[in-house]
């Protein structure tokens, strides 16, 4: 299938201005690029309805993930989500606003906090989760199973490369 796409013209300009220069991986990464962009969108939409934008999702969906009792520390779920502690606090204050989780201090450390969901914030993540996850299929039944699983093996391979 030949389907021409916006970073095909891309490259044809590069080319018609620089054809000297090799853009293979502009093709690979400008694409990658657009694709979270629309998946970003589109998950945003999907998370709406819920009442959370995809940062607060991704502080319920680390909670939740971390298994009963739903409870990590803020410096924990800054790791996780590769945030800064500063970035953490606004996301933990809003949804704490919401009812969605409580901080309490931390019974075997006196300085520290621990976050935990509340059972409103675990009915919520395990909501959306399924929405997200019902676009995301949506979006991959496009492609037949075995190339999806080796477009997820293939971007697993380069995100190792990149991060060592």
């Amino acid at each position: 299938m030949d389907h021409r796409d916006s970073v095909d013209v891309i490259i044809e300009q590069w080319a018609a201005a620089r054809p000297d220069l090799d853009t293979a991986a502009m093709e690979v990464f400008g694409r990658i690029f657009r694709l979270a962009r629309t998946m970003g969108d589109r998950m945003e939409k999907a998370y709406a309805p819920h009442r959370v934008a995809r940062g607060e999702f991704d502080v319920l969906a680390a909670l939740r993930r971390s298994g009963e009792p739903y409870t990590l520390s803020p410096r924990q779920l800054s790791a996780t989500l590769m945030l800064t502690t500063g970035g953490m606090t606004g996301r933990l204050d809003k949804l704490e606003r919401a009812g969605l989780l409580r901080r309490s201090p931390d019974p075997h450390d006196r300085r520290a906090l621990q976050v935990t969901l509340t059972e409103q914030g675990l009915e919520l993540i395990d909501e959306a989760v399924g929405a997200g996850l019902a676009v995301q299929t949506a979006a991959l039944s496009a492609l037949e199973p075995d190339h999806a699983d080796q477009l997820s093996n293939l971007l697993r391979e380069l995100l190792a490369a990149t991060q060592g």
